[in-house]
């Protein structure tokens, strides 16, 4: 069992968009991770660099509750979104073996009333998460009114610039300037807008392994219900 969660509110870049960490989230991480291992995991999608298994929507229903209160006060959002996706997450694709869009930063949607909760669960050096701002137009976070400028840049980009080489994304590149980054720490929660440009951040010192009790296992929750 871990203490008392410990709530930090944060806001970075130029858009301030706020960025809750919670140390100690959950009271018993370790079943956790043991949850996670007793699972099959794999391939859901084609941007996650990993595995996958879904999160019992039950403990994924407890989670969202727990932290309703902080979205209504620091997001305005009362009440707080539905759950629509819940997985233990879990990276595997070694750098050389990444796809094109897994090499850069992205963003879940572009709907206000999409939230992200990741919860680290590995132990070790985790890496953590980053935060980015596209360079050509300053935008830190993407919603419908910037889709279109947001793509044509990117495309833009990539033809000036080429497509990034076959790494994780560790600082600034010519595209896209860093502006935050959270260490991942175990039994640390993120909560943040699911439109912001974000990405893993995974040094090489981080072990990538198939077996969730050894590798870089996080719980990854998606609300959204516009």
């Amino acid at each position: 069992m871990t203490g008392t969660p410990e709530i930090t509110i944060h806001h970075h870049g130029v858009e301030r968009h706020p960025l809750i960490v919670i140390d100690d989230f959950w009271p018993d991480p370790e079943a956790l991770r043991e949850d996670a291992a007793s699972l099959r995991m794999g391939s859901i999608g084609p941007h996650y660099p990993g595995v996958r298994a879904t999160v019992p929507p039950r403990l994924a229903d407890t989670m969202r509750r727990r932290i309703a209160p902080l979205l209504a006060e620091h997001f305005g959002l009362d009440p707080a979104p539905a759950i629509s996706e819940a997985y233990y997450s879990l990276v595997t694709t070694a750098p050389a073996d990444l796809a094109p869009i897994q090499r850069l930063p992205h963003f879940d949607g572009v709907e206000r009333r999409r939230i992200a909760v990741l919860l680290f669960l590995g132990h070790g050096d985790q890496g953590g998460t980053a935060f980015y701002r596209q360079r050509a137009t300053g935008y830190e976070s993407v919603d419908g009114t910037r889709l279109d400028r947001f793509r044509a840049t990117l495309d833009a980009d990539v033809r000036t610039h080429g497509l990034p080489d076959a790494a994780y994304i560790a600082g600034d590149t010519p595209m896209y300037e860093r502006i935050a980054v959270q260490p991942a720490v175990f039994n640390r929660a993120l909560v943040y807008a699911g439109n912001t440009l974000h990405c893993a951040y995974l040094p090489p010192e981080v072990v990538l392994s198939a077996d969730p009790l050894a590798g870089r296992l996080t719980l990854n929750l998606f609300l959204f219900d516009d």
